[in-house]
């Protein structure tokens, strides 16, 4: 859904408060800041009605989860929520706090390889530990990698939010025709682009994700197929700390349909939630009905 070209009086009144206790946490050192924006977020968290859905997820995916470990997960995933976003609007601290952090995993060679070879990939992840920690990562490493957003529904956010994950790294294309054909672009030329792929999406595939139908878009394994470009999963795992990350490479996904292609990632990304369950985006509506 494209951004409201006039804000409403809502959208100011909610950009005002975040940008005003976004500007707070700015005032704290980067190792506080963190973790507060986690608390906040948490306790705020049942305003925005972030438990009810977590708990309606969690009772469709995993119905037998002990109830306790509901409730650590209604105020862990906020908190991871928290945090995310406070990394992302912390610009170069951000950066400088990831820039080092080893690339590893079963994909890790052979995405090397590429950038060495100077051919096109296409990464795939998803609202998962800090999505944009791998992406900032890379480019510190002189990865190509560009980036696809979808621009938010609140135009006074989204140009703070543009503008803030432009720090990690650019090019960035919006969710949009143009946006799709410049990222095409950018992937012929050998660039790489990361994208989330783990929201609902309405005329996606049929596919399996934690043992429901869930729609999904074939786009990033077409793109691979269309330009004979790696499929490689990649994720930012947060770490117990809750400020460093591992980067994680998973194996590339072979060759064979759009639908074939993106239920292993699906498979793949299952597998790093499951591991890692307060690390993923349950607020989702991810199992609408089509």
């Amino acid at each position: 859904m494209p951004k409201r070209a006039t804000p409403s009086l809502t959208d100011k009144l909610s950009n005002t408060v975040f940008r005003a206790g976004m500007g707070l946490l700015q005032l704290m050192p980067y190792e506080k800041r963190i973790p507060m924006a986690g608390r906040l977020m948490t306790w705020v968290s049942p305003v925005l009605g972030f438990r009810r859905r977590i708990r309606a997820n969690l009772a469709l995916t995993c119905p037998d989860m002990p109830q306790t470990e509901v409730e650590h997960l209604c105020r862990a995933v906020p908190d991871n929520i928290g945090r995310t976003l406070a990394e992302m609007f912390s610009g170069q601290e951000f950066i400088a706090h990831v820039g080092n952090v080893a690339i590893e995993g079963p994909g890790a060679a052979r995405l090397i390889q590429l950038k060495e070879e100077g051919r096109p990939c296409v990464l795939v992840s998803g609202h998962f530990g800090n999505y944009d920690a791998a992406r900032g990562v890379l480019i510190a490493r002189g990865f190509p990698i560009a980036g696809l957003y979808r621009p938010m529904n609140n135009a006074l956010f989204n140009r703070d939010y543009l503008a803030a994950i432009e720090t990690v790294g650019t090019p960035l294309f919006p969710r949009d025709r143009r946006g799709m054909t410049n990222m095409l672009r950018h992937l012929k030329s050998g660039g790489m682009v990361a994208l989330a792929t783990d929201q609902y999406f309405r005329s996606g595939a049929m596919l399996d994700f934690f043992g429901h139908p869930a729609p999904s878009p074939l786009s990033a394994a077409e793109m691979a197929l269309r330009l004979e470009a790696d499929l490689v999963p990649i994720y930012a795992i947060r770490q117990p700390d809750g400020l460093s990350f591992r980067i994680f490479v998973d194996t590339p996904v072979p060759h064979t349909t759009p639908e074939e292609m993106t239920q292993v990632t699906l498979h793949s990304l299952e597998a790093q939630v499951r591991a890692h369950m307060d690390q993923w985006l349950w607020i989702h509506r991810r199992w609408r009905k089509k």
